[in-house]
């Protein structure tokens, strides 16, 4: 297979300059919602000012295959054949990285179609792997799969994962560990600073004085229910923005804890910034290794907000810090988090101490920008070395 490394582009001096080509390889991609999918948004919308990159994707309603040009960046959309759990596995996933002159694949995991894709692909470039997560709570679909994971893992001249943390309390990846570099996700701080005004005191007039926010999918391992059940120990209104298959669930839980009129669901919602600005506190409840670093802690500390965090064996204690820009707590356990929450409530020049020390978190830690430039690093530094398989 003809594998091309550069595209040659003419400078305005005339000069032919070479640019690499990267095929990144993931799940989903926006509209589709998650933090993979704004991570990868987020990354390509920057890369592609320095390199030459396509996006391959799963489709996420339907068989069919669509290729769209999106802020520049060129998404193709695989058809599933089939869905295995909530894994997609896509046969033209298969033909598009075959057919890719890309020098370099680079896949998101955990997508086990995308390994085999890749695998059954034949591709002969360099390959680099974010590591999200591992696959924690399907244990069957982990253990047919594993195999095929360590494969792909071995032929992978690097993993990025996104903190030092989660490659200790990883049953892969302590196995990899002279492969990992840790990038942590960013996001654009200056995207989250320039707020609709009237949009922020709509909220707060709608929502009262002492909002709590929540944001992500509706699904098991976000812990909305320990979230919900906390609202007890709190003096406020809390407010959902997200959706998915527990939407019905987490209301009934409501119902059941008493707390249905101090709670709000959100679910079709096209901009979070003017909520996080209207909140006063910003609540991550994630209660699994699933929850591997959690974006939106970031999003609030870009918007100045102190952030309740769980005390998980992955990258999420890591983003937000206890006692700095936040308070974190054990997982599951809805009084501590409700207790740490209506404190915050209750103080505010400490909970403002807070939202400060987060917002320059981000800034010297988390920056898109940073990411950006460690990410392209590690590219050149793949392409530039001798394999060692």
């Amino acid at each position: 297979m003809e594998t091309a490394v550069v595209k040659e582009r003419p400078t305005s001096s005339g000069r032919i300059e070479s640019k690499l080509r990267v095929l990144h390889v993931g799940k989903y991609y926006p509209p589709h919602p998650g933090g993979m999918e704004s991570h990868l948004e987020a990354l390509c919308g920057e890369l592609k000012r320095s390199i030459d990159l396509e996006i391959v994707v799963a489709t996420s309603n339907g068989l069919g295959t669509s290729v769209e040009l999106l802020n520049g960046e060129r998404v193709t959309r695989a058809g599933r054949l089939f869905n295995l759990r909530s894994a997609p596995f896509c046969p033209q996933m298969v033909r598009k990285i075959r057919a890719s002159k890309a020098a370099l694949v680079h896949i998101h995991l955990p997508h086990p179609g995308a390994v085999l894709a890749y695998l059954a692909s034949g591709h002969r470039g360099r390959l680099v792997i974010t590591y999200h997560s591992d696959i924690v709570r399907q244990k069957v679909l982990s253990r047919v799969l594993d195999p095929i994971l360590q494969h792909a893992l071995n032929r992978a001249d690097a993993i990025i994962v996104s903190s030092s943390n989660y490659i200790k309390s990883s049953y892969v990846l302590p196995f990899y560990q002279n492969k990992c570099r840790v990038i942590p996700f960013g996001i654009p701080l200056d995207h989250f600073q320039r707020p609709d005004a009237a949009e922020v005191a709509r909220l707060r007039h709608l929502y009262g004085p002492r909002i709590v926010l929540g944001v992500g999918r509706l699904v098991y391992y976000k812990g909305f229910e320990h979230l919900i059940e906390a609202m007890n120990f709190i003096q406020g209104r809390l407010v959902i923005v997200g959706h998915g298959p527990l939407h019905n669930a987490l209301q009934q839980k409501a119902e059941s804890c008493g707390v249905s009129e101090r709670v709000t669901f959100l679910t079709d919602v096209q901009d979070v910034r003017p909520y996080y600005h209207a909140a006063d506190v910003f609540a991550l409840s994630s209660v699994a290794r699933s929850e591997a670093f959690g974006i939106v802690q970031l999003e609030a500390m870009a918007c100045g907000k102190p952030v309740v965090n769980t005390r998980l064996d992955s990258g999420v204690p890591s983003v937000s810090l206890d006692g700095v820009s936040g308070i974190t707590v054990p997982p599951a356990n809805p009084e501590e988090m409700g207790k740490a929450i209506n404190s915050l409530l209750s103080d505010p020049l400490r909970s403002a101490a807070y939202g400060r020390a987060g917002q320059l978190r981000v800034k010297q830690h988390f920056s898109l920008q940073g990411v950006v430039r460690q990410t392209l690093t590690l590219y050149h530094e793949v392409m530039n070395s001798s394999r060692h398989k």
